[in-house]
């Protein structure tokens, strides 16, 4: 296992924390879900990493999950730039919009799942 933890700018420590604080519905429902090492890893929830934060973040296996929000306001363009930055570091992302984690978590998990093993091979 990497268990590899990825530089981080300090000042992002704050935020996150308040963005653990006020967690979007899709967050809550997918951290239900994978929180207490559910899938055999533990999962930390808006982790800082280089100049960003990522929602879900495994260090054993450098797995990074992503709920992508409008009210978030990121661009397309934003979040391609910042994944390509992390994945530099072997980190590999999900990507899951607001509506599938409403509409379609046993899909998601199962993706998880999936991804979770791979990784630990």
């Amino acid at each position: 296992m990497r268990n590899k933890v990825i530089p981080y700018n300090p000042k992002l420590k704050q935020l996150a924390r308040q963005l653990r604080k006020n967690s979007t519905l899709p967050e809550v429902l997918l951290w239900q879900n994978i929180k207490q090492r559910a899938y055999g890893v533990q999962f930390h929830r808006q982790v800082p990493m280089l100049n960003y934060i990522v929602d879900f973040y495994c260090h054993e296996i450098g797995l990074a999950i992503e709920i992508d929000d409008n009210s978030h306001d990121h661009s397309f363009l934003y979040d391609a730039k910042r994944q390509g930055e992390l994945e530099v570091y072997d980190v590999k992302f999900l990507r899951f919009s607001n509506e599938e984690v409403k509409k379609n978590m046993f899909s998601i998990l199962l993706v998880i799942e999936e991804t979770v093993k791979e990784l630990m091979e």
